[in-house]
């Protein structure tokens, strides 16, 4: 039987989607197969197991709790790593750089990949050298004459996940209060062309054997005007099967795989486009190392069409 760690928590924004994401873990793990511990990261850095069998919020420091001392000793006592963390330091490069240096297992893409995708400017950088269609942007700098642009634009931080700080400008009043509002979260800030009239559509990617196994495409269903932190978590958002035409599946499908394989992904991605109605373009939006996997997460709920099971899924990201 093999020793499983699962993280959950650290030091972000998401950290709280991360305690929502390790419970639909461990509520669909197979412990006939795994044997796992649990261990939460605070906002402090420091990792604390969890050595009562309990449901994980956001209060979970409140259980009973074992703190961990030599960090990299413990993790030398598993198998593999799963570390269920969203946003800064669980997608950044950092954890997985701490587990790269200590000659541990873990799922999901390694530091390079994690770092290139965490940060959207670096993202859209390599990616355009590859002819990969994006919305048109910037990178902003105080050279740029906010009066001169066309409005509406996104304005968003290049490193912060979840939609977090992001928004939408339609005149140079209120790009200046979204740039203010951007540089709480990163000191590098994209603005982007504002597509009003488009379709949110996601592919969900999981690596075996080398081979890529891609979902079919999903559609955000969005009553906000974007889809923003309160529309994943807070607001009731549908996510289904696109219906739209097969070409733009295809066209969706044959991107991910090659954006998965240019950014040197490993295991797992949600690969998100938007696709402009009005103009019938389709643009890559960004993409995902360890997405959600809460009840409500799209990439779980894309990718149960590819396994028999969420036990089976959670099974092949573990294998090795």
């Amino acid at each position: 039987m093999k020793k499983v760690l699962i993280l959950f928590g650290g030091n972000s924004f998401e950290h709280e989607i991360s305690c929502n994401s390790v419970n639909f873990i461990i509520d669909n793990i197979d412990e006939n197969k795994f044997d796992y511990k649990l261990v939460g990261i605070d906002f402090d850095n420091n990792f604390y197991e969890i050595i009562k069998n309990v449901k994980i919020d956001k209060n979970w420091k409140e259980n009973i709790l074992n703190k961990v001392d030599n960090v990299i000793e413990y993790l030398k006592g598993f198998d593999i790593v799963f570390p269920m963390i969203h946003g800064s330091t669980g997608e950044d490069g950092k954890l997985q750089s701490l587990f790269e240096l200590s000659n541990v297992k873990y799922v999901g893409c390694d530091s390079y990949s994690s770092l290139v995708c965490f940060d959207k400017m670096l993202t859209k950088l390599i990616l355009e050298k590859f002819s990969i269609p994006q919305v048109p942007y910037l990178i902003y700098s105080e050279n740029i004459e906010l009066k001169d642009l066309e409005y509406p634009i996104i304005i968003k931080p290049c490193k912060c996940g979840s939609s977090i700080g992001i928004s939408i400008a339609n005149n140079k009043r209120e790009a200046l209060k979204a740039i203010k509002e951007a540089l709480k979260y990163d000191s590098n800030i994209l603005i982007e062309k504002f597509i009003k009239n488009n379709r949110e559509l996601e592919c969900a990617i999981i690596e075996k054997n080398k081979t890529l196994i891609v979902s079919d495409v999903g559609e955000i269903i969005n009553n906000n005007t974007f889809y923003d932190y309160d529309s994943k978590y807070k607001n009731k958002t549908e996510t289904t099967i696109s219906n739209i035409d097969d070409e733009i599946k295809n066209e969706i499908k044959t991107y991910s795989k090659k954006i998965f394989r240019l950014l040197k992904c490993k295991d797992l991605s949600r690969i998100d486009f938007l696709y402009d109605l009005d103009n019938k373009k389709l643009y890559f939006n960004e993409i995902n190392t360890m997405p959600g996997f809460t009840n409500i997460s799209m990439f779980p709920q894309l990718m149960k069409n590819c396994f028999n099971d969420y036990k089976e899924l959670i099974g092949v990201l573990l294998d090795f």
